[in-house]
């Protein structure tokens, strides 16, 4: 079946709300000289004969350029008067705002800071009120304004005619405005003048002049709401946006009677928008009516004010304020989109200045690293020199002729001279050679083997001399030789002054001192090529790993979305805010299976968006025979609500990012500051990975005095506070990262040297409540409450019992079972308290659900399957491996690995298949089956390394005394490494070709998973975590590909010998007979994301259900 469904769109874009904004400066004179245009249907009203003298009346725009005021509330009321609406709510209401609308609003501190009564004031005002000596100043200003409207990309698109709407707004500053009739006169013929010449101004205010019949229509208007007891009348009646309009309000029916001076402030859409503040106008109408102009922007739907004297005394018609309603495209949800678009806009500004922020601050870090860096190199310069100088004056005290062995002629000589080195061959070790060479170099081999020349014959007498024409480096100090029978790598007898070398010192040398300054700059210079070249490598790697990773994320987001394919999913796949989308959903695999009608419900913004859910629709059935599409409308009946998860599908492209979630593990373990099992791992892993995600966590943590605080940066007290009867300490610091609080209780119940082993029930149950004060005490608000296991299960009702109704009442409590052999009554009574409980794999779920403790709350218990850190288990930079490498080449990268791991265990260097196994010795791990496989692997002519240790002293004596055996029949096949050693884990990941886990229950196990990271194939035991990862090459193809994946190792069912035998024969046989189809296996396994990646969506999927 299938819908189409259109997403909320971002209705504040350029296109939808500035592509046809055009701007106009509009006269702003007396309300006279509007009234036709302000009402249609009104004859021509005759302005009086004093009009030219009187005060023109302003509008007011509010800001768009200039300093942004900050909103304002009115001041409480002194004397008589009717006080505006009560202070805290108007102030509570405006700070709610103050995001959306804090860029047009004006602070109560600024608007009393404004001079009245004849003084210098302050106001907002639209185009009218364009003060200033010159129209091309006013016209800058316009460019200026509609520049910042449209946006340096929408320049081109804009049109100048009308009154501009909230893009020009800032014509006018405090000190700019004029008191005096004159001023207020030439304001108006220099604001008419941007469109009029001085003849159609003249015409105007001719017309005004002589519109009697106008005059007497606003008189009756005039007169008959003061009949009617209305103290306020807007001319025209019918307010439309992007129009201006004039508020008439009659002063002697209100609480500003007796005051001199009448001003209005408001704001629009339920004083959420553009505030502005102006001061009236005393009209020549009969009665005591004053007036103002005001510009209607065109996203007002409402006009919301208040009247006042500028100090203290509000009119505010008897607390409820007075508002006019507003004909026009917006209304109240419309708005809403307004506000969301200017909130993106502001989000996009901070994301940008912070952006901005942290590339000057890695440019600052970079400065200073380069900079320390070029010290360290100079630094190691002057070390290396030192010491070449030391060497040189040694070797230099060694620097003299014997004549009966060596000598050169001439005896004086410089460098760039031809001089011949003589050598008497009669008495020396080459005395039989047939030729001689002299392989030399200069001033202690400092540049290495730069002379290499033939000796010839010379007819010397008294002895058996050769000589060799050598010519002597520029910058030699000292000439360093010695005497072969061969050229250069061909030599193998040598004459070497008894392995002192020949030396000879450069009688004309250059200065020595000057020669090891120029030495110390060459070696400064080639460090920082050294160096620059390692940089480069190095950023070039992390561009790598990053776009890998970046790549990897899409993929599995994309699974993830695909993942509930076979019940609902969308078309297109990838749905854009604004745009059309049909769902498909197939009740065949739902609780609506059978049903003959089927019904869709669904909002936006997991049912949060403002527009609210959108009506039932029926489906219909679509092409594809399965599925069906929505129709029309109706209520009631059976909801797959995905055992209360519901569906969610990402929208990109809309107008919010999702609010970031807070959440706090509470867990007494975390890699790698404090790690016993897996426990520590996940939580330092789904914890990044979550926060990757763009949300807020925390991890509160015991200090214990084993701690290894040297992986915690930026370690420092935070707080103390008491409870239990003692004082407990907090401490903070960031771990990978993230941010871990820790408890340390003066009561010493973490100082005992270890995390388990003494009286581990009292220690976590102080530690969990401990846990809750902490967050109460310092006021957190956390959404989640994530605890784990038996240990931090207490979490789980204490927080029920105690904190629920009292300061941590938005929490929910989320609760991991990771191993279900400890601790059964904790978790059985965590999981009675808890919102939602998981496990480590959806199989292992399935598996312990009829567990007492588990079986009366499946409702609410879910598997997510555990990953790995890629930061970790990265073959591409991974330290413990000879060779990095990718899936690209995966072929060379293996070879390298399982060659270093042949010679470190002395195996013979062959083209074997290699099993590796890599586990704790205990009887979960099918040690029975560890036995028979190393024995089986050892008959099809293949290799076994084993590492890993029992904690059982027995099983441990045990795999001692096999390994003797089989270390003596085959010891160049086999090695069993008894303990634990995680860089040799890392080769044995790598250059294994397989790894065997066959684990007879494993809630999740991460061994396959990173098997499978480094290209080694898996064979395990079909359970828990195992059968939900692996999938088998013959026998899993469909299950596979209902997760969207490929088959990826060898599995069995039984857990004796011959389950074992099916799955390891076939994996062997494979790696024998198909050579290419078994690397491609490693190629395909390596690209599969088996990281946090997508257990982190999932869980935050679970996160907001508990929330729901």
């Amino acid at each position: 079946m299938e819908m189409a469904l259109q997403p909320p769109k971002p209705l504040f874009c350029r296109m939808t709300l500035f592509g046809r904004t055009r701007f106009e400066i509009r006269p702003a004179t007396e309300s006279l000289l509007w009234c036709k245009e302000f009402k249609r249907v009104m004859a021509p009203i005759a302005a009086s004969s004093e009009y030219s003298r009187r005060r023109p009346r302003r509008s007011s725009i509010p800001r768009t350029k200039g300093s942004p005021p900050r909103g304002f509330a009115p001041r409480p009321q002194v004397g008589t008067g009717i006080q505006k609406k009560d202070q805290s709510d108007v102030e509570a209401k405006e700070e709610s705002e103050n995001t959306s609308s804090s860029k047009y609003s004006l602070s109560s501190s600024e608007f009393n800071e404004r001079k009245v009564a004849g003084e210098e004031q302050t106001t907002e005002l639209d185009a009218g009120g364009i003060p200033g000596s010159a129209v091309k100043r006013r016209a800058d200003i316009l460019e200026e304004v509609e520049e910042e409207s449209y946006g340096e990309d929408d320049k081109d698109q804009k049109t100048c005619t009308r009154m501009p709407s909230a893009a020009a707004d800032n014509y006018e500053t405090d000190g700019q405005r004029a008191e005096d009739e004159g001023d207020r006169v030439g304001l108006r013929k220099q604001h008419l003048s941007v469109l009029y010449s001085e003849k159609e101004i003249k015409e105007q205010e001719v017309t005004g002049v002589t519109d009697e019949v106008g005059r007497q229509m606003l008189e009756r208007l005039a007169e008959g709401n003061f009949s009617s007891g209305n103290k306020v009348f807007v001319v025209p009646e019918v307010v439309k946006s992007d129009e201006v309009i004039e508020i008439f309000f009659n002063r002697s029916l209100s609480a500003l009677m007796n005051e001199p001076d009448v001003l209005i402030k408001g704001a629009f859409n339920g004083w959420r928008w553009k505030f502005f503040t102006e001061k009236m106008h005393k009209t020549d109408l009969r009665g005591d009516w004053w007036s103002c102009q005001l510009y209607v922007p065109k996203e007002a739907y409402k006009i919301d004010f208040v009247f006042f004297n500028s100090a203290n005394i509000y009119e505010n018609n008897d607390s409820k304020d007075f508002s006019l309603l507003v004909e026009g495209e917006m209304d109240e949800l419309a708005f809403e989109d307004i506000l969301l678009e200017v909130k993106r806009r502001e989000l996009e500004k901070l994301a940008a200045e912070e952006a901005e922020r942290e590339r000057q601050d890695e440019e600052q870090r970079r400065r200073e690293a380069e900079k320390a860096a070029n010290e360290a190199d100079k630094a190691q310069a002057k070390v290396e020199v030192q010491k070449k100088r030391e060497a040189l004056h040694r070797v230099m005290k060694l620097a003299k002729p014997v004549d009966d062995v060596w000598h050169i002629e001439p005896s004086v000589f410089k460098g760039g001279d031809m001089v011949r080195l003589y050598y008497n061959r009669s008495s020396c070790p080459l005395a039989h050679a047939t030729e001689i060479w002299i392989h030399g170099g200069h001033n202690n081999w400092i540049h290495g083997l730069s002379i290499a020349e033939r000796l010839l014959r010379s007819d010397k007498k008294d002895g058996d001399w050769w000589y060799a024409e050598v010519a002597v480096p520029d910058h030699a100090l000292v000439l360093d030789w010695v005497f072969a029978n061969g050229p250069p790598q061909k030599a193998n007898i040598y004459d070497n002054n008894n392995s002192q070398d020949f030396h000879a010192t450069v009688p004309n040398c250059m200065l020595e001192d000057l020669f090891w300054v120029e030495e110390e700059h060459r070696i400064y210079r080639k460090l920082q090529e050294e160096r620059k070249l390692k940089e480069e490598a190095v950023r070039k790697k992390a561009e790598k790993t990053a776009r890998l990773k970046a790549e990897t994320k899409e993929r599995t987001m994309k699974m993830f979305l695909l993942s509930q394919k076979h019940i609902v999913y969308t078309e297109p796949l990838d749905v854009r805010a604004g745009s059309m989308v049909t769902v498909f959903y197939n009740p065949s695999n739902t609780v609506l299976s059978g049903k003959p009608e089927v019904w869709f419900r669904c909002s936006f913004n997991r049912w949060t968006h403002h527009n609210g859910p959108l009506p039932p629709q029926k489906m219909v059935h679509a092409h594809n025979g399965s599925h069906v599409k929505v129709t029309e409308r109706e209520d009631g009946g059976i909801y797959d609500n995905k055992n209360g998860m519901d569906y969610h599908i990402p929208v990109s492209g809309g107008i919010l990012k999702e609010p970031a979630t807070h959440i706090v593990h509470i867990a007494v373990e975390m890699a790698p500051i404090a790690k016993v099992g897996g426990l520590g791992d996940v939580v330092t892993s789904l914890s990044r990975a979550v926060q990757d995600l763009g949300h807020n966590v925390d991890i509160i943590l015991p200090k214990y005095d084993c701690m290894n605080l040297s992986n915690v940066k930026d370690f420092h007290f935070h707080q103390s506070f008491g409870w239990g009867g003692t004082e407990v300490k907090v401490w903070f610091g960031k771990v990978e990262g993230l941010s871990v609080y820790f408890l340390e209780p003066h009561n010493g119940m973490f100082s005992v040297g270890c995390i388990y082993g003494r009286n581990d029930g009292d220690r976590f149950g102080f530690f969990c409540h401990a846990a809750l004060e902490f967050l109460f005490q310092s006021g957190s608000c956390p959404d989640i409450l994530h605890c784990h296991d038996w240990s931090s299960a207490p979490v789980a009702w204490l927080f029920k019992e105690h904190y629920r109704h009292d300061g941590l009442s938005n929490a929910r409590v989320v609760f991991t079972i990771h191993n279900l052999e400890y601790g059964v009554h904790h978790i059985g009574k965590a999981m009675t308290h808890a919102d939602k409980a998981t496990t480590v794999s959806p199989t292992y779920s399935k598996e312990v659900s009829g567990n007492p403790a588990i079986s009366p709350h499946l409702f609410k218990f879910h598997g997510i399957l555990n990953g790995i850190d890629l930061d970790i288990w990265d073959p591409f930079n991974d330290n413990f491996i000879p060779v990095s490498y990718t899936s690209e080449n995966v072929v060379e990268g293996k070879k390298a690995a399982k060659e270093a791991l042949q010679q470190r265990f002395g195996l013979r260097k062959s083209d074997l298949p290699l099993v590796g196994i890599i586990t704790r010795l205990t009887v979960q791990k099918g040690i029975h089956l560890i036995k028979h496989a190393i024995g089986r692997t050892l008959d099809r002519n293949g290799q076994v390394v084993l590492l890993g240790s029992a904690p059982d002293p027995r099983i441990q004596n045990d795999f001692v005394n096999l390994a003797n055996q089989v270390h003596s029949s085959h010891a160049d096949r086999v090695r069993l490494c008894l303990t634990y050693d995680e860089p040799l884990s890392h080769l044995i990941y790598a250059g294994a070709d397989f790894i065997l886990v066959p684990s007879l229950f494993e809630p999740c196990g991460l061994t396959q998973l990173i098997a499978m990271r480094y290209g080694s194939i898996p064979v395990v035991r079909k359970t828990g975590g195992l059968c939900d990862t692996v999938f088998d090459v013959d026998n899993d193809k469909q299950r596979a590909h209902a997760q969207d994946l490929e088959p990826n190792g060898f599995s069995f069912d039984g857990a004796d010998p011959s389950g074992l035998d099916y799955a390891l024969n076939r994996a062997i046989s494979a790696w024998f007979d198909g050579r290419e189809w078994f690397n491609s296996l490693c190629k395909r396994v390596m690209e599969q994301d088996w990281s946090w990646n997508r257990p982190a969506l999932e869980y935050m999927e679970l996160y907001h259900i508990a929330r729901k």
